[in-house]
This record gives C-alpha cells, structure tokens and sequence, in this order.
C-alpha cells in the first residue's frame, strides 16, 4: 500500500501585528478578523476555504462614520473584535476604547459594505462577544471589573441577553466567571459556545504578555454557574520560559469545521534577539480535539507548535503578496493603514499618476499622548488631540526583511521632512528621513524614545521625549532611494540617488525599542511613508514612486 506524506502548514498564519483573532463560518467559507487599535482603516477581515492560506477582503471598519480614533495613542482604539455569522448576516462586537465604548456592526457581505456603529448602551467593559442560541436567543458577554475589585486586574466575564432587533440589551446583567485561577488576573476575551447540551465559556486570564493563557468553564445554563475545567489551563506557553520560541499564547477562538474538526486560532509572539517581540501578537492556527466533554489544544503536546499537519478542508489558492506596490490603482491596497481617524485629505494616488502623494502638514510623527481615560473633550482641549500625521504604512511581518522606497521631494526649510519610519508607537520609532539644514539637503537617521510616568488614580502624568540624530549625510539627487534592511534586532539604513549608487549611512542600529513590551503598548511594529513640516504650514508634498517589502529567507 502507497504511504501518502501528510501536507503540513506553518505558523502562524497570519505573521506581523495581527492580535486577538476572531474567526466564523458561513457554509464553506472561514472569515477571520483581528484588533488593530490605533489604525484606520480598522479590522481587518480575511477569507480562506482551508484556514491556512488567507486573503484579505477588506477592512470592517473604513469609514470615519465607524470608527473615530481621534486624541487616542496607537494602542487605543479597536479592541478584540468578535465576528459571528447568522441566518444570513455577518455580525461583529468590538469596543472603541477612546470613543465610545461597545458597539456592534454588520453586513450581508463580509467584504463589505459595513453598517454604521449601533452602540450598545448599559454594556461596560471590553472585549464583548456575541452568541446565538438555538431558540434563537442571542447573548452579549464582556469583560469589566468585578464589583469587589480592589486593582485594576480583578476582572469578571458578565453576560446578559440582546435584543438583535433593538440592537439593546434586554434582561438582567449576570456575573458569569471570574476566572480559572484563584484572583486571576485580568479574566478577558471571553466567547460562549454550546456543545453536546453546554455552554463552554472560552477566556483569556494572565494579561496578555508572559503569562498569558486560554481557560474554559461549562454550565447547562448560559447565565451560570459555570464549572472551571481541572485541566486549565487549557492553552499557555508561561511555564516554558522566555527562551522558548513562541511566547505568550491566548486569547483565542474556536470554530468547527464542515467535517467535524476543530481549530482554535489564537494570539502568541515570535520573541527574537532576546527577549523582544517586534512583530507583536500575531494569529496562530492550532487542533482541537474532545475528550471527556473538554477541549484539548494541540493533543500530544499542549503547545503552540510552528508546524501542524493541514486541516481536512479543500486546498484553497490564494494570490502571492507583491514585493512591490507602484501606486498604480486608484485605491490604496488593504496593507496599507494610516494613524488615527483621517479628518482631512492627507495623501493623493490621482495628483501625480503613478505616485503616493503625501502632503505636507504640521502633525508630527512624534508628539505627547495624554493616557484616554486622562483625556479631557477634544473639542475643549484640541491641546490634548494628537491628530493624525502624514502616514500610510504596513506591518513588519518577518525578523529579517528589506523595505525600499523611491522618493521624489525637496524641502524648503529645515522643518520640513519625509521619508521612511519605523513605528512602534506615537514615542518609540526611527526616522529615516529627508530634510534640510542650512541650506542643504540631506539624509538623516533620528533616534526617538520617551520616558513616561502615569498614575491612573490619582490622575498624574508627565512625559520626556528624546531625540537622537545617529547619521547624517548630505544629498543632492531630486529622487532619493531609501532602504532599510533588518537581521534580527540589527537595522541598516541605506541611501542612494540609484539602488546601485546606495551608500551606508547606519549599521546594525539596535531594534530592541520597537519592542511593545519596552515601549509600552499592545501593537506590533509598522513601517512606512510620511511626512511633515513639523508645526508649521506648507503646500509641499512628497511623492513615493513604489514601495517594495520582502523578506530575508535565511539560507
């Protein structure tokens, strides 16, 4: 008899700053979404038939009617979306943690169009979720802190019933679960699934960093009360060390195949030269199997691993990522994201055919962020709102990669600047950029780190910034090539007036400060286009020819 290899898939499936997945089917179809805090357009949504290979059909929240970002940092805004498919219509649960709290949108198709938000009043907390019974009740749980709290991390999994018509919350409010361990920390990310006559209650408890986890309770009433398993913790990496491979797991979902199988797509970090997670939370694909009415994550081992044989699900072909983006159609494509809710015309791909047109304006890349809940009305305090800056961006998605740019721009005083960054967040970036000093121009490398002190309860902030020119260099060419190459931790930056011509202006610059764990934050690291005249007036512009991204394959 003919022995037949089994195909194998690697992890994760979706590489880069892709946090906190959610996933549904409809029929043979598999729909994934995932957080994307400060960005715009918000949640991005994939498709695939096989729950390896995924293809980004859009964003659910692209317009500024749905998502309002404005004075949040980078790692406010959109929080662990749910997405659910029923009798027809996508739903998706998220919470806007800088304006306006939980709200639900949908669609008949998940490519889109979205509705507007419906805010769902009365509903606290974060990180809501939806489930549809079979009498065709419907659910919303979340997260917020226990009435006993005595800090910030004592947290509870309350759920109550929703009027789908209304769009309200109907009923009374129940305390469901507050976790597996005894005063768990942070219990989160909670989802509700009914099998065999239970109703599993999925969350996410430690915090999401080191000792991040997935645990799980059952009850034969959705309101409770819920039996913790005496096997959780169900999925976490916390007892394996920082050396290992893939740290911090969690946050996750299940879904059931149309043959019977079950998956869980969750959270989890590649750290690299050290300790350091510049690529962030990315979507990791791992088997479910029952046994004894209970889940068990990846039978065998219990551990997220990078490989795992393929799903029995229909190969489905998904289109090659280009390295390079001419600027060519009349839409920006879905890698790209701004920061921040756009609230005036920033960039053009129709003033110059063929280009990336970023306009010049007086938002910084950098600038001081108020904390949300600190935040007073933006339209008291327009002190107080950070707005959004002339960016458009993609995710680093692999530890080694090089990103190359053409550019076309003058500046016509030292104020003005643009070029390529490396963000991390509004604080913790590097500025790959052109400018002008006394007269001529050049090409410069800035160094940007702060030091920010918060107290949350007595209402105390105050912040350093720091910026650091590493290299300098003079340029006279109208197009400059910039391009940055990545070894691990260790960043070069490279100028030329041709890709031929290019010369070194820094090497092996360290990377550690685009680690979310050291700059603070939940977000992965974003490289991209920008530019700005720093505080003053301009009719400038910087015009981006292509952008090319690919990865290092190490041989």
């Amino acid at each position: 008899m003919k022995n037949i290899e089994k195909q194998t898939f690697q992890n994760p499936i979706l590489p880069g700053f892709y946090p906190d997945p959610s996933i549904c089917r409809a029929g043979d179809d598999y729909y994934l979404i995932t957080s994307s805090f400060g960005f715009f357009p918000g949640v991005p949504i994939f498709h695939s038939k096989d729950l390896v290979n995924w293809e980004q059909i859009g964003h659910v929240l692209d317009r500024p009617s749905q998502l309002n970002l404005d004075g949040g940092g980078i790692s406010g805004g959109i929080y662990a979306p749910t997405i659910r498919y029923h009798n027809g219509t996508f739903y998706m649960v998220t919470t806007n943690i800088t304006n306006g709290g939980n709200f639900i949108v949908t669609a008949d198709n998940p490519a889109g169009p979205w509705s507007d938000p419906y805010w769902i009043e009365n509903a606290p907390g974060i990180d809501p979720s939806l489930f549809f019974d079979e009498d065709g009740k419907v659910y919303f749980t979340a997260a917020w802190m226990a009435k006993d709290a005595h800090k910030f991390s004592d947290m509870e999994i309350w759920g109550q019933e929703l009027d789908l018509t209304e769009m309200k919350l109907v009923g009374e409010r129940h305390s469901l679960w507050r976790g597996a361990l005894k005063n768990a920390h942070s219990p989160e990310g909670p989802h509700l699934y009914k099998v065999n006559g239970y109703y599993y209650l999925l969350i996410a408890e430690g915090g999401t960093q080191h000792f991040h986890a997935v645990t799980i309770a059952r009850s034969k009433n959705v309101f409770g009360p819920y039996e913790g398993y005496e096997g959780n913790p169900i999925l976490t990496h916390r007892h394996l060390g920082k050396k290992y491979p893939i740290s911090n797991p969690g946050h996750a979902d299940l879904v059931e195949t149309q043959n019977g199988e079950w998956w869980m797509v969750a959270l989890a970090s590649r750290p690299y030269g050290g300790y350091y997670k510049n690529l962030g939370r990315e979507t990791f694909l791992i088997p479910v199997e029952w046994e004894d009415e209970w889940p068990v994550v990846s039978p065998g081992t219990g551990r997220v691993e990078s490989t795992y044989d393929v799903p029995n699900l229909p190969f489905f072909s998904v289109a090659k990522n280009e390295v390079r983006d001419d600027f060519e159609d009349e839409k920006l494509g879905f890698v790209w994201n701004g920061i921040r809710t756009p609230r005036e015309d920033f960039y053009s791909l129709t003033e110059r055919s063929g280009y990336l047109r970023l306009k010049l304006r007086p938002q910084k890349m950098v600038d001081v962020l108020k904390p949300p809940s600190m935040s007073m009305n933006p339209e008291e305090n327009r002190e107080d709102v950070i707005d959004h800056p002339s960016f458009i961006g993609r995710r680093q998605q692999h530890m080694n990669f090089t990103a190359t740019v053409k550019m076309d721009f003058n500046p016509h005083n030292d104020d003005e600047t643009a070029g390529l960054a490396l963000v991390q967040n509004n604080n913790f970036q590097y500025r790959f950029e052109c400018s002008m000093v006394d007269g001529q121009k050049v090409v410069r490398l800035i160094k940007c780190t702060s030091k920010t002190e918060m107290d949350y309860l007595k209402g105390t902030f105050s912040y350093e910034n720091c910026e650091t020119k590493l290299a300098e260099a003079p340029c006279n060419s109208d197009s400059l090539y910039l391009k940055i190459t990545a070894s691990g931790q260790d960043y070069s930056f490279f100028y030329g007036e041709s890709l031929e011509k290019s010369q070194l202006l820094a090497d092996n610059v360290d990377g550690r400060i685009l680690n979310p764990d050291s700059a603070g934050g939940f977000v992965g690291t974003y490289i991209g286009m920008f530019a700005s005249s720093n505080g003053n007036q301009s009719e400038n512009a910087a015009d981006f020819d292509w952008f090319d991204y690919e990865e290092i394959k190490s041989k």
